[in-house]
């Protein structure tokens, strides 16, 4: 048994071409989040269950309003701006009909900013090159941070060739936004958590993570975007400390 778990709030730009490529799955379950556009119509066209519901702050709780709906089997975890391609379906089938029970796997990402591909250079905070998104029910945990939680995952990992399409942002100004938010939501974690750091540790970090993203991760590869990229990973946390600072 395989589930598709999909989680959206007003994605209605989206959401039918994901939902749409999602039918190698033996069920789906989409969690709508105050939603207001037409996500829940386009829903309904696709899901054998659709979970309605309001969860503003933390993303875990309505990351497994959906999961929980899940009790046995493989469950396939997919934001909206993503996309399985019919080879990574094909591999993703083949896999959980043989996998070990015990097992996670990990996908790796093809990152698009408009109609770009990116493949290099993402991470510390600002995208991801590959997460863990094929699992058994049960065996994923979000923690309750607003922003990147801390995920806990039970077995052997595990890794797939197939690539996921996600549609990361429009263009830099879209990019700028998700920066904004990012950092705002990371700003109430600090302050929540009762340490937001210190100011010379948090510019040191500007610099570790630049170097991270645009030389370690090969962000050059990029040319200016990878540059882009790599910028604003760095300044991530010192906005971020600023903002629990001052606002």
């Amino acid at each position: 048994m395989l589930t598709a778990v999909v989680v959206a709030h007003n994605e209605e730009e989206q959401l039918d071409a994901c939902l749409s490529l999602l039918g190698f799955c033996d069920s789906l379950v989409v969690v709508l989040d105050r939603c207001t556009d037409g996500s829940e119509e386009i829903a309904r066209q696709y899901a054998d269950q659709v979970v309605t519901g309001a969860w503003e702050g933390p993303e875990g709780p309505r990351r497994h309003a959906g999961l929980d709906q899940v009790r046995d089997g493989w469950i396939l975890e997919v934001d909206a701006d993503e996309r399985v391609t019919p080879e990574l379906a094909a591999e993703i089938l083949e896999t959980v009909s043989s996998a070990p029970s015990t097992a996670y796997y990990i996908i790796p990402y093809d990152n698009y900013v408009g109609a770009r591909l990116i493949r290099h250079g993402w991470g510390a905070y600002f995208g991801v090159s590959a997460t863990a998104r094929l699992f058994r029910a049960g065996m994923k945990k979000w923690g309750s941070e607003r922003i990147h939680p801390r995920v806990h995952l039970e077995g052997e990992r595990r890794y797939l060739k197939g690539r996921m399409v996600h549609y990361v942002d429009q263009d830099i100004s879209d990019m700028m936004a998700r920066l904004d938010r990012y950092t705002r939501a990371r700003a109430l974690d600090l302050k929540e958590g009762g340490d937001i750091g210190t100011l010379p540790r948090n510019v040191v970090r500007v610099f570790s993570r630049f170097y991270k993203c645009y030389v370690r991760r090969g962000g050059w590869k990029e040319g200016h975007w990878g540059f882009l990229i790599a910028l604003m990973a760095g300044l991530y946390p010192l906005l971020s400390h600023l903002r629990a600072r001052l606002e």
